[in-house]
């Protein structure tokens, strides 16, 4: 028997009431619901685009009649009620967009899961948010994802529907295409749920946190906050009627979401184009034949651009007007070549799904632009440098970063132990950056202070990688995951093994293990050393710093002077 799932506020760790207070005064929440303001900016230019997916252009007043439309049908024909939660796994496709603002508008809570995403995160994200439905694609890049969310619902107490985007459907599923057909009546549509629209302080959608202790915990983000999290950003951007951004990091990411992102651009009027994949030959046509002026990439993206343009030249991004770089540190190098390599503005971005969002200006000079990584997006962004002891730093001494604000969440849904580590008493966020802050105010990431492996982007927790290995792998008698440099992605992932007697281990035998289990790719070790022990520290801990540089001295060293006996090579 299919078993209701509980109330979502529960779970949640409110802002005091005094703090909200102060924040709607100073117009940074408004007490509207997110759906009712970006439906709100669409009647500004109702026939202005406002979404591109290929051949499927869609106008503002469009995407707003089919999201509206979907409300509906997601509450009278599938029965969600206002606090259920849709785990929503699409590539970058108009439905994804329409589905967002449907549920922002019928205060249904989307669950932002990514398309690597597979069985074993599935499965957690579902249980964890005791979810009702799933949006998934029919197939993408070979997989079955449909097959897949069968297998999550029937293992499910609170699954009930599977929503299906782009494909054929199979019978017991829901053509989510469908479901976005414009409707018959659109103000009829339109009129119901501007009358019942969420709380403010509701939940309006689940971002994913970085996964440092586990898997991902869930970070709700209210109405009020996360439009002030998109509307704040898209100002400082300087977006616009005239904006055009193209999509192509997975849109479930808070960066291409909300950062300003696609909320970002809607909210402003602005038109929002959608691609599967940042490859620089699809990405720099699309560019082109759509006028293409704002974008954001990874540093590794970054870095294809840069080698794609240097090949064949930039006349393509004519248009580009910013290119925002963000999810991991941009090397300074790198930094200095893209306005002269691609004619554009780089913008260096340091944010965190938690809150916080870290911006260089448009018009900053080129030393803060290609050196920092920008300031706090809110005059309400409180940030603190601390020492291991929670002290104050001085400027230009590097500390762990902690921050509050009026979009930075005070605790993860459901997480008390986490949100006892990961929070102090009056609300500061320990992000697990170690920064330094210059006297202007800008800031430079040096690094973690949390056992972290940062893979173009996506954040990857070691300990995760750990306890899969030692439940997956009989020949381990002990491990550890560590961050290995790469040119490209940043980091890639080195596993440490100690084998047991007898046994021995390659690294086709990690990553087999691990698919058969179900585990996102992007999470796989690269490299595997096999090693007598572990270096541990004075008080027995395991020395991962130690271990990272013996990584890092091996990959310097060169393939010949590696003893082979003594591991695999990396992939």
């Amino acid at each position: 028997m299919t078993r209701a799932a509980s109330p979502v506020a529960g779970g949640t760790v409110p802002w005091p009431d005094d703090l909200a207070r102060a924040w709607t005064e100073r117009g940074w929440w408004r007490g509207t619901a997110l759906g009712a303001e970006l439906l709100a900016a669409a009647d500004a230019a109702p026939d202005a685009a406002a979404l591109v997916d290929g051949d499927v252009r869609l106008t503002h007043r469009s995407l707003a009649a089919r999201a509206d439309a979907l409300a509906g049908r997601l509450v009278d024909d599938l029965g969600l009620a206002r606090g259920d939660r849709v785990v929503v796994q699409l590539p970058n496709c108009w439905e994804f967009v329409v589905l967002t603002v449907a549920c922002l508008r019928a205060g249904v809570v989307p669950v932002m899961a990514l398309p690597g995403h597979r069985q074993h995160e599935l499965s957690h994200l579902v249980g964890h948010s005791e979810a009702a439905a799933i949006a998934v694609p029919a197939t993408l890049r070979g997989f079955d994802h449909a097959a897949l969310a069968d297998e999550l619902r029937a293992g499910s107490d609170t699954l009930r529907h599977v929503l299906v985007a782009g494909g054929p459907v199979r019978e017991g599923h829901t053509d989510l295409t469908a479901l976005c057909a414009e409707p018959g009546d659109p103000a009829a549509v339109r009129a119901r749920w501007d009358a019942d629209q969420p709380a403010s302080r509701s939940v309006a959608v689940f971002l994913l946190s970085g996964g440092t202790t586990g898997l991902p915990k869930l970070i709700a983000r209210t109405h009020d906050d996360y439009a002030y999290n998109a509307r704040a950003s898209a100002e400082l951007c300087g977006l616009g009627p005239d904006t055009v951004y193209l999509v192509s990091l997975p849109a479930s990411h808070n960066f291409p979401l909300a950062c300003p992102g696609i909320l970002g651009t809607l909210l402003a009027g602005g038109r929002v184009v959608l691609l599967r994949s940042p490859e620089p030959e699809r990405a720099f046509a699309t560019v082109a034949a759509e006028g293409v002026t704002v974008t954001a990439v990874v540093p590794a993206v970054a870095q294809r651009w840069l080698a794609h343009a240097a090949g064949h030249g930039a006349g393509q991004l004519s248009s580009l007007r910013l290119l925002q770089v963000g999810g991991a540190r941009l090397a300074d190098e790198v930094a200095r070549t893209v306005r002269p390599v691609l004619g554009c503005t780089l913008q260096q971005v340091f944010g965190m799904a938690e809150g916080l969002l870290n911006y260089t200006r448009p018009d900053d000079p080129d030393d803060v632009v290609c050196t920092t990584q920008g300031r706090p997006l809110s005059p309400g962004d409180e940030v603190r440098v601390v020492d291991e002891l929670d002290r104050d730093v001085p400027d230009g001494t590097p500390g762990a970063l902690l921050t509050r604000g009026p979009y930075t969440p005070r605790g993860y849904y459901r997480a008390a132990e986490q949100n006892a580590r990961a929070f102090t008493a009056d609300g500061w966020y320990r992000s697990g950056d170690v920064v330094r802050r210059r006297p202007d105010g800008n800031l430079v990431v040096e690094g973690r202070d949390k056992d972290m492996i940062n893979r173009g982007g996506e954040k990857i927790s070691a300990e995760e990688v750990e306890n899969l290995a030692y439940r997956l792998l009989p020949q381990v008698a002990a491990v550890a995951a560590v961050a290995m440099p790469d040119p490209v992605l940043g980091e890639r992932v080195c596993l440490y093994a100690v084998l047991r007697p007898g046994t021995t281990l390659v690294l086709d035998d990690v990553r087999s293990a691990l698919a058969a289990a179900g585990v996102a790719t992007y999470t796989w070790p690269e490299r595997l050393e096999v090693v007598e022990e572990l270096r541990t520290t004075t008080v027995g801990k395991i020395d991962k710093k130690a271990l990272r540089d013996d990584v890092a001295r091996r990959l310097a060293a060169g393939p010949a002077a590696r003893p082979a006996a003594r591991e695999d090579a990396p992939s």
